[in-house]
């Protein structure tokens, strides 16, 4: 049996959260420098690059997409879990604008001015928010620093003359430019006349709380889940699934194509040529999917596409819920009964497909939460629904033995937040999904580590797990474990255990990760870009597995076997 692993809870990162989570109590507001030295001292292996008076592009980057285009303007960020909680300490942001980040699905709202509202749906968006916000001001400080040593003006030079300034080359400076926007110069002048110094303020970050969050969630889901029916609960996404079953994109597949042809975004029309010219139905549809959204939303046709889409989906057997509860987590019921194989890509099509007309199940899926929101979500869906025929998660890891695009199919999870190892029968398997993919590779059998952020690690605290087995390091995984122990289990999940799931036998547990980060390779590393069309073919490779693995069962049971 798999032993124990060690405790490699790092020092020094155990003393970065202590810190945040100490100074956050405080009923004031708390000035983000108070965190820089727990942060430096912390050697994040996402800020590789903290200590050096040289700009960490990579690390500047990766924050600035998770946080909103309105950030240079932004001197105070407000935590808090719901609208009340707001108002009653004084923030009105029922009339605050609406903003978003590109790398993150977290509620924002912005008073047009210095202040910026931050839900919380759990600890997971302290743990992800705070070491981001750190990581943005250092750096942004640091590249400050440059230009008023090189005697920037608000009156910017050339690209060229501003990389030199910087010290940068010009993939770097590329770098810099995509991570502040179309806009980026605006940003740069802003740096030339201020530095950044933002305070954060923790209004309220209770457990109490972040349940009641989630049950309002759940709530305003429970209609459209009627009471009595199997559910499939899937964490996935908000497109999968729907692109798979409900058939838009080949229905509007020659409006699609004339699309790409207009625009050939990533250059992808002429790779699109070539599958249509070898009847490459895969990587036509994998194209497809990839385009969809921004074929929906081009503008003058977004409102037109969009009820396209909505009434496409719903004749096809799929309710879309866009944040629920005013929860940013989108969630989607799937009527099995009302799927038409003839609308499904032929990849889900599994023999006996015509007897989902005899299944009374829903697939309930979900764009995933992050971290520990994933715990609570699970924990209410658990508390509301009568049966429980599988559960599937599916996301995005870091890999430490693999590739960007590869797929990685667990068997042992250890989670940083329990502190439990977990060892479960995953119902997945390589065989599952290598077939739908032709560049990555499908790892089964491995070991993944739930880790509390993506910057709550160093190479030293990632090699003790590396050396013990561990190489895929993701953010769901374990609070989805210890919400199914509890959904299996009479009593609250432990800590700091050696935990058997293999046994459950009410439903089954299917958990896949593609992988969007190599962290020990810098040359790999997603840092800065997205997975773009790259990770399409493992993204789906895993979403086509999880359905025909559905399929299968209710197919199984139409035939009178469980």
């Amino acid at each position: 049996m798999d032993r124990q692993p060690p405790r490699a809870s790092s020092d020094e990162i155990d003393l970065y959260v202590r810190t945040y989570y100490s100074l956050l109590r405080s009923s004031g507001q708390v000035r983000v420098r108070a965190f820089e030295e727990a942060h430096l001292y912390s050697r994040s292996s996402l800020h590789l690059g903290a200590e050096s008076p040289d700009p960490d592009v990579a690390a500047f980057a990766y924050s600035a997409a998770r946080l909103p285009d309105c950030m240079p303007s932004v001197r105070r960020v407000i935590l808090g879990q719901s609208p009340t909680q707001f108002a009653q300490a004084g923030f009105p942001i029922a009339g605050w604008q609406i903003v978003r980040t590109r790398g993150r699905r977290r509620p924002l709202r912005w008073d047009g001015k210095d202040t910026l509202a931050v839900f919380i749906a759990s600890g997971s968006d302290i743990d992800d928010l705070i070491p981001i916000l750190t990581s943005y001001q250092i750096e942004w400080n640091k590249l400050r620093e440059l230009l008023r040593g090189a005697n920037v003006t608000t009156e910017l030079p050339d690209d060229a003359t501003l990389a030199n300034h910087l010290g940068m080359d010009l993939e770097n400076f590329a770098i810099l430019q995509a991570a502040l926007g179309s806009n980026w110069r605006d940003v740069v002048a802003e740096m030339v006349r201020h530095d950044c110094d933002v305070s954060v303020r923790l209004l309220d970050g209770s457990f109490r709380e972040y349940q009641r969050t989630s049950q309002r969630w759940w709530n305003a889901i429970a209609p459209s889940v009627p009471t009595g029916r199997p559910i499939y609960f899937v964490s996935s996404n908000s497109h999968s699934l729907a692109n798979l079953l409900g058939g838009y994109s080949r229905h509007y597949r020659d409006d699609i194509v004339a699309y790409l042809r207009r625009k050939n975004p990533e250059g992808l029309a002429a790779r699109l040529d070539e599958a249509l010219a070898a009847g490459d139905e895969a990587t036509v549809a994998n194209i497809m999917y990839f385009s969809l959204r921004a074929f929906i939303h081009e503008p003058g046709e977004a409102d037109k596409r969009l009820e396209q889409v909505q009434a496409a989906d719903a004749a096809a057997g799929i309710r879309s819920m866009l944040s629920p509860g005013r929860i940013d987590v989108d969630a989607q019921v799937i009527d099995l009964a009302k799927l038409d194989p003839a609308n499904m890509d032929e990849r889900v099509l599994v023999p006996g497909i015509e007897k989902l007309r005899q299944s009374n199940a829903l697939i309930l899926n979900i764009d995933y939460p992050l971290g520990m929101a994933a715990y609570h979500h699970l924990a209410a869906i658990g508390l509301g629904v009568d049966e429980l025929r599988g559960i599937y998660v599916m996301g995005k890891a870091a890999t430490l033995n693999g590739r960007v695009g590869d797929v990685m199919i667990s068997k042992v999870i250890h989670d940083e937040h329990s502190a439990n190892t977990y060892f479960f029968r995953n119902a997945l398997v390589a065989a599952d999904v290598q077939p739908y993919m032709r560049h990555g590779t499908v790892l089964d059998n491995q070991k993944a580590l739930t880790v509390r952020s993506a910057f709550l690690q160093n190479r030293e605290y990632m090699d003790v797990f590396y050396r013990e087995g561990y190489t895929v390091m993701e953010m769901e995984g374990g609070p989805y474990l210890s919400a199914i122990y509890e959904i299996a289990e009479p009593k609250r999940h432990p800590k700091d255990e050696l935990v058997m799931l293999s046994e459950i036998n009410r439903f089954e547990l299917g958990v896949i990760h593609y992988a969007s980060d190599t962290p020990y390779s810098r040359r790999q590393s997603l840092l800065s870009k997205s997975l773009s069309f790259f990770g399409v073919e493992s993204t789906y490779g895993c979403a086509i597995a999880i359905a025909r693995r559905i399929f299968a069962r209710e197919i199984a049971i139409a035939n009178g076997v469980r």
